[in-house]
């Protein structure tokens, strides 16, 4: 399985999906880390302007309430490293430590009052350069520092100024830190997500590759293959079994086309074959009169023949759903009732009882000249086989808002195997001379209207035909 997981995979699709998956989680979490990153460098910009603008009240406190003298500039210093003892003292690369925090106060007449790193020159040159507004933490660049200072300014009164600078440098340090971190872990969460991804998607279409392989090695000599199924029940599962149940289907239409195929053959084959002889003994007769019944029996070939062909088309437009119907409203029971005026002379004279009985009126949406076909099938179909002496029963009903006929004979009745088989094409009763056709016409007539057919046993003995067809709708003026 990992041995073709693994193999060619720039070449599968599965690489193509997992890089552009790949590339849209790396984009997305990065992201979603700067704006983390903004977050957390907005948070201690926001502490940090706290401390100073806190500690430069409390230094601006002490500057105004201590008395001018000898001990002043000792004081506020002393605050001053105090306050700057509260921040860590920056430490770089090389180990070397700076301060983090400087204090410088200006006043008119008096030497600045400077605590803070060495460098003091500059740091008053930036001070002075740069445009500060008291009461706002401002950004402050001093050249030579590594970082820039936060600087809080408060005017003293009546005349002064106090500077108290925080180094961002451990800020800075902290964010720095945190993007190290997160580049590792996103390294590593992108490549391992770029590989669950392209395992997940390969093992997932090697499915779809099987299928294809299967589907492939299929051809019209062997449709017994199928794809294996999965036990779980996700898309591709349900793939193939609409496959296997797409196979099957032309499986069956294969082997009932070769059937037909073989039937349709063989039944022509025996008209064909006669109509030939006629005609070459026609063409034998010395006398010039003779040769007209041959023709004339030629002719009646000829004719079943063409029934024959005409009825095979019709059925396969009606299994095919594309039999063309011109729908008339007629009554049911009274065109069963003039069929079987019409067939009891037959049936007389075949010592057949027949009888009907048809609830009249029994309106239905019909092809006419289907249906008469139909009717006809059914009733040649209890004339032909049946033994001599035998009773039909014949009744036409309104049955479940559905035109039911029922057909009752006490003959020998259909084996098992007819009565599951009997209304598809070419299948006959054992002793039948026909195509097979007649009763299968029947049925695609009758599932061409949406209607039900089927053959069941007769109590008693014989059998019963019965068949539904929608009522018509009724509409009210």
């Amino acid at each position: 399985m990992f041995s073709r997981i693994l193999s060619s995979p720039k070449k599968t699709a599965a690489w193509r999906l997992s890089i552009w998956t790949t590339i849209a989680f790396a984009v997305g979490s990065a992201f979603a880390f700067f704006i983390c990153y903004y977050l957390v460098s907005l948070g201690i910009r926001e502490r940090s302007d706290q401390w100073l603008s806190g500690e430069a009240e409390v230094l601006a406190q002490v500057s105004q309430t201590t008395p001018k003298g000898d001990l002043y500039d000792r004081v506020v210093e002393e605050v001053a490293e105090n306050a700057s003892r509260e921040v860590p003292e920056d430490r770089d690369s090389h180990g070397e430590t700076h301060n983090a925090v400087f204090f410088l106060q200006t006043g008119a007449g008096q030497e600045p009052l400077w605590v803070g790193p060495s460098e003091k020159d500059q740091f008053v040159r930036a001070i002075q350069d740069a445009n500060l507004i008291p009461g706002t933490p401002q950004t402050l660049r001093v050249e030579g520092a590594k970082v820039p200072y936060r600087v809080m300014v408060h005017q003293l009164s009546p005349k002064g100024t106090l500077y108290l600078g925080l180094s961002d440098f451990g800020a800075v340090q902290l964010l720095n830190r945190l993007t190290r971190g997160f580049i590792i872990v996103w390294i590593g969460m992108v490549v391992l997500g770029f590989m669950i991804s392209y395992v997940s998607a390969r093992r997932t279409l090697i499915r779809v590759e099987n299928i294809t392989q299967t589907v492939s090695g299929i051809g019209s000599e062997e449709l017994s293959a199928r794809l294996p199924e999965a036990r779980n029940s996700d898309e591709i599962a349900r793939l193939s079994q609409t496959f296997n149940r797409m196979l099957d289907r032309i499986q069956a239409s294969v082997n009932q086309l070769r059937t037909v195929t073989d039937s349709v053959a063989h039944d022509l084959k025996s008209p064909v074959t006669s109509i030939r002889g006629r005609l070459e003994v026609a063409l034998l007769e010395s006398n010039s009169t003779d040769w007209r019944e041959s023709v004339g029996e030629a002719v009646e070939g000829l004719d079943r023949l063409s029934q024959f062909i005409n009825i095979t088309l019709d059925l396969a437009e009606a299994q095919a759903g594309a039999l063309p119907l011109r729908r008339e409203t007629v009554d049911f029971a009274s065109v069963v009732e003039q069929f079987v005026d019409i067939y009891t002379p037959a049936m007389a004279e075949r010592q057949h009882e027949i009888t009907v009985k048809a609830a009249s009126p029994l309106m239905v949406d019909v092809d006419v000249s289907l249906m008469n076909r139909m009717l006809t099938n059914l009733l040649d179909n209890e004339m032909s086989h049946l033994p001599p002496g035998c009773k039909i029963e014949i009744e036409a009903r309104n049955h479940n808002n559905c035109a039911e006929l029922l057909i009752q004979d006490n003959g020998p009745g259909f084996s098992d195997d007819l009565k599951t088989r009997a209304f598809e094409r070419f299948v006959k009763g054992k002793y039948s001379t026909g195509h097979g056709l007649g009763l299968a016409f029947v049925g695609a007539v009758v599932q061409a209207h949406g209607g039900e057919v089927k053959i069941t046993d007769r109590p008693g003995g014989g059998a019963v035909i019965w068949l539904t067809l929608p009522l018509a709708t009724v509409t009210v003026a």
